[in-house]
């Protein structure tokens, strides 16, 4: 079924991002059951349900064009939200090789790539882009070849390099993350990275994800969703633009939660790289306001029971302390046991 790209839509400003109805259909709600903790919740990246976000390994939905102009605008003012190391160079052009592959083969309404040897010609209906450049030549592209391709995808994607029986992110474009910065993790191992997240190391969740992901192998990619909540529906929640959202929770009210307060869920995808062996890590980001969620009204009854019964410390970690029991209350209309009390 081919996609259909809204007009452009806006991350921060007037927050003028909604979901149309199918969009809803299609979002990753990620709780199977009533309650939450850690696990690890990785599958094989199989092909699932022709239209839903597993269809394909790269998703594109209806909010590309905005989601690429707002990738535009972050980089525009922060350059660095794009980084390479050196080595890791092999690893840019194994992404742009894998994006293209999968975008020309799985959108060919809206995405072209033919190749000549190291000739290749790369079309992007929807930008109005078309491009030829020599496979392995930066100086081909208008930019370096991680931005090039990443400029041109939806979601964030970190570069990991493996040695040392670990993976580190030496590599990524990074402009819609939850809470967090490429440039601070630049570096930094599985384990370094992880170091924050309450309660997992306890129970070896990390300790077990890496063992596994350190197996992946070329064309058995996985993928797991991760979650947490946004306060309006803002794309760039890094640590750099703290200054610039932070305040947000605490404008949070019973008049406003259900059009403020959004669902974030991150479809994070996990392929080998087959040239450079490196890891890629995408990190595919959907939003969804509560008002939008509650159309299907079981999720809004599992989502207040997971919220009601959430430890305090991954509430702290997921930055909902301050408004979690608004968006209780007002989820709780939609719990059966909550009305029949």
């Amino acid at each position: 079924m081919p996609v259909t790209f809204k007009p452009l839509e806006s991350y921060r400003d007037d927050f003028s991002y909604r979901n149309s109805a199918q969009a809803i259909r299609r979002f990753p709600f990620p709780f199977p059951e009533d309650s939450y903790m850690y696990s690890v919740n990785i599958e094989p990246a199989t092909p699932r349900e022709p239209g839903s976000i597993f269809a394909h390994w790269f998703d594109i939905d209806e909010h590309y064009l905005s989601e690429m102009a707002e990738r535009g605008i972050v980089l525009e003012k922060d350059p660095e939200r794009c980084l390479v190391m050196p080595h890791m160079a092999p690893a840019a052009w194994d992404t742009l090789e894998m994006l293209m592959e999968h975008l020309a083969a799985d959108y060919p309404e809206h995405f072209e790539l033919q190749r000549d040897g190291d000739q290749w010609r790369w079309v992007n209906r929807p930008l109005g882009i078309e491009q030829r450049f020599t496979f392995g030549d930066p100086a081909s592209l208008p930019c370096e070849p991680l931005e090039y391709i990443t400029r041109q995808a939806q979601g964030d994607f970190a570069l990991l390099d493996q040695r040392d029986g670990n993976l580190f992110m030496d590599a990524g474009m990074v402009t819609c993350p939850a809470d967090w910065s490429i440039k601070f993790d630049a570096g930094m191992s599985f384990t370094q990275w992880h170091a924050p997240v309450p309660m997992a190391h306890q129970l070896g969740v990390f300790e077990r994800a890496l063992k596994y992901l350190l197996n992946i192998q070329v064309d058995h990619p996985v993928r797991r969703l991760n979650w947490t909540m946004t306060v309006n529906p803002r794309m760039d929640t890094s640590s750099e633009t703290f200054h610039e959202w932070g305040h947000e929770r605490s404008q949070v009210t019973a008049a406003n939660v259900a059009r403020m307060v959004h669902l974030r869920v991150e479809l994070q995808f996990m392929p080998r790289l087959p040239r450079s062996n490196a890891l890629l890590f995408g990190i595919r980001t959907y939003l969804i306001s509560l008002e939008e969620l509650a159309s299907n009204p079981a999720w809004a009854c599992r989502l207040h029971r997971v919220l009601r019964d959430l430890p305090d410390a991954i509430t702290d970690y997921k930055g909902l302390t301050l408004y979690r029991q608004t968006v209780v209350d007002w989820l709780s209309q939609y719990d059966p046991e909550v009305v029949a009390a």
